[in-house]
């Protein structure tokens, strides 16, 4: 059963969690739950991270994820306080799980069901359904593998994956393949590549350059299936929060962390803008950048500017947050319009780093699943375009692709939108600069390159500070809300040992 702790104990070990987004607030309940006393540090004043909710006029957005793929991961830790997802939302199943356009007429739905997502690959390409069940067996085969045995590691070094079952399974994983050629050596429509190569695009790196082993996310994707928390990702924060604060952990919002020094006891010193205290231990699971390069002083870095300019970082994103005084037509919940140029767009972001020509968007529309998300007869949308991180944004850049997109999307339902929208926001580059310290305006952390997996991103571990670690998605195991969720709990775990603290 959850523990219910009320009040700090004195004596206990005690540590400090910078930033209250999954991560952090994972790896702060992990911590609690062993009897250490946890503080969390959040320069919002809402707590989730990128997953903050957004309200106005009755329309309720999810201001960052929005696709709940691999269920188990969020169970997994639900298990670990004596908890289910059912404890504490309706989790549903989409269907279709998501819709494809690639013009006005020319659209695939993916059906939730995996017998049918086969007969619609047979219908496209002849004898695909059975590289699809070939396709899907050994994409699970991964998952299992990777999600069994690799990424619950901090992967410090190579020799975490030195033994006997890890190196058998890992033949499997085929690191050194392209995902792309992986992909093409199954199908041939183009359509079916683009709808198993989107995933890599929106969280990784271009699909030539990412390895194989993320088919993984197409098994999350097509077979286990997309779900819906009904009250929105909001709802999956509150679960966070309330098993955070079940296990006694002390949330402070509007703390802006200023300095992270070594104090004259050896603990590690936090300075906020209101606070000053020491602790046994840190886990910053705020952007990793920021924190080495603003909070530490220059002796205790590991990484240089150098460094991190060198790395290929995922997209960031031009979002649009619109209420819509009427119902839209054929629009699902989830939308992917690819009826620009994928080969072009992923070129602009990972090579050419600059503003699309001709842009893939995808579109959210929560209120066709969760009437709570938009007042009645209303739509909650949702816009996203993958940009490179770094680019300078304005407002007139903005509105520039927010009407781009709304030709597209008004083009493809047959009617007229931008006339009944009450509620508009965007959010760039420069907001996820100013909000989350993010390096460039990332949204996504570090591409899912091969010589950027596992033990060659950025050490979960500090070289310099022995008490110090590091969580979320610029480092192990990556970007996403599972990594996000995953990496707390082996930070925290990794924090424990050095505590000398038996993880329960």
């Amino acid at each position: 059963m959850p523990a219910n702790h009320t009040a700090k104990e004195k004596g206990r070990t005690s540590a400090a969690i910078v930033g209250a987004g999954f991560a952090g607030l994972a790896a702060s309940a992990v911590l609690a739950s062993n009897a250490v006393n946890v503080d969390v540090f959040e320069k919002n004043s809402t707590i989730g991270g990128r997953a903050r909710r957004w309200e106005s006029k009755g329309f309720l957005f999810d201001m960052g994820p929005s696709w709940y793929w691999m269920p188990d991961v969020y169970e997994k830790f639900y298990n670990r306080f004596g908890h289910t997802a059912a404890d504490f939302y309706e989790l549903k199943k989409l269907d279709p799980g998501f819709k494809i356009i690639f013009g006005k007429d020319d659209e695939l739905d993916i059906p939730e069901n995996f017998d049918e997502l086969c007969a619609l690959f047979e219908k496209m390409e002849e004898g695909s359904a059975a590289h699809l069940k070939k396709f899907m067996d050994h994409a699970e085969t991964i998952y299992h593998v990777g999600m069994d045995d690799l990424v619950y590691k901090p992967s410090h070094s190579i020799n975490e994956f030195f033994s006997y079952d890890i190196l058998r399974k890992a033949v499997k994983l085929r690191l050194f393949s392209s995902f792309s050629k992986y992909v093409r050596s199954h199908f041939k429509n183009p359509k079916l590549i683009a709808l198993l190569e989107f995933p890599v695009l929106f969280l990784g790196a271009m699909p030539k350059d990412t390895p194989a082993l993320y088919s993984l996310m197409n098994y999350a994707g097509l077979k286990v299936g997309t779900f819906y928390p009904m009250g929105g990702f909001g709802k999956v924060v509150d679960a966070f929060e309330k098993i955070a604060k079940e296990q006694g952990v002390t949330i402070h919002t509007s703390q802006n962390v200023q300095k992270l020094e070594i104090s004259s006891n050896r603990k590690m010193n936090v300075k906020s803008n209101d606070k000053s205290s020491d602790f046994d231990g840190v886990i910053a699971s705020a952007d990793y950048h920021h924190v080495e390069q603003s909070l530490l002083a220059k002796k205790d870095r590991m990484y240089d500017e150098k460094y991190w300019n060198k790395k290929t970082f995922a997209p960031s994103c031009l979002i649009y947050y619109l209420g819509i005084s009427k119902k839209v037509n054929k629009l699902v919940h989830h939308n992917l319009f690819f009826d620009g140029d994928f080969e072009m767009h992923s070129k602009e972001i990972y090579k050419d780093q600059q503003w699309p020509l001709d842009p893939l968007f995808y579109v959210c529309c929560t209120s066709k699943t969760d009437d709570t998300t938009a007042p009645e007869g209303c739509e909650n949308l949702f816009l996203l375009m993958p940009v490179a991180p770094g680019l300078k944004d304005s407002d007139d850049k903005n509105e520039f692709y927010y009407n781009l997109m709304m030709t597209r999307v008004e083009s493809y339902v047959g009617e007229e939108i931008r006339s009944h929208v009450v509620v508009k926001k965007s959010y760039s580059v420069s907001d996820f600069i100013s909000d989350y310290n993010a390096y460039k305006g990332n949204a996504y952390g570090l591409a899912n390159t091969l010589l950027q997996t596992a033990m060659f991103k950025p050490k979960m571990r500090s070289k310099k500070i022995n008490n110090l670690f590091f969580a979320g998605q610029l480092t192990v195991p990556g970007p996403g809300v599972p990594p996000s969720i995953i990496s707390g709990q082996v930070a925290a775990g990794e924090l424990l040992k050095f505590f000398k603290i038996k993880s329960k």
